[in-house]
């Protein structure tokens, strides 16, 4: 199994059971490594909200077991590298940086990381 950096799409869904059979059991396997996330997957992920408080226990010991990856000033300057190339939001650029800086292949269900240069993405919905 590689390495990978998880985005938040990609935890919501798989804890709301939204991927095929495939995905749910690649997300698994990935789970059950310990997970790496970006500084930006936390934020966003702690945020969440849900009237089931009992999901958002979830979602908080999965953050409390993960590898957590830092903005550094290599991030900060690929970021700016991909955001100066094409137009793309502060985050989701920060988690194609992370990802690049780290070598981890992104696993995300969003559309906005396709055709970033040295950035490797794998959508769960697609296995």
């Amino acid at each position: 199994m590689g390495q990978y950096l998880i985005d938040n799409n990609a935890i919501s869904n798989y804890f709301s059971g939204l991927f095929t059979e495939k995905g749910m059991d690649f997300m698994a396997e990935v789970f059950d490594q310990t997970p790496t996330i970006s500084v930006i997957t936390e934020i966003e992920a702690l945020s969440w909200i849900n009237p089931d408080k009992s999901k958002e226990q979830i979602v908080k010991a999965f953050v409390k077991d993960a590898s957590i990856l830092a903005l550094t000033p290599a991030v900060v300057a690929q970021c700016v590298s991909i955001r100066r190339s094409r137009k793309i939001k502060t985050p989701d650029a920060i988690m194609a940086a992370t990802a690049i800086v780290h070598n981890l292949t992104l696993i995300t269900s969003d559309s906005d990381f396709k055709n970033i240069s040295g950035l490797q993405v794998i959508d769960p919905h697609s296995l």
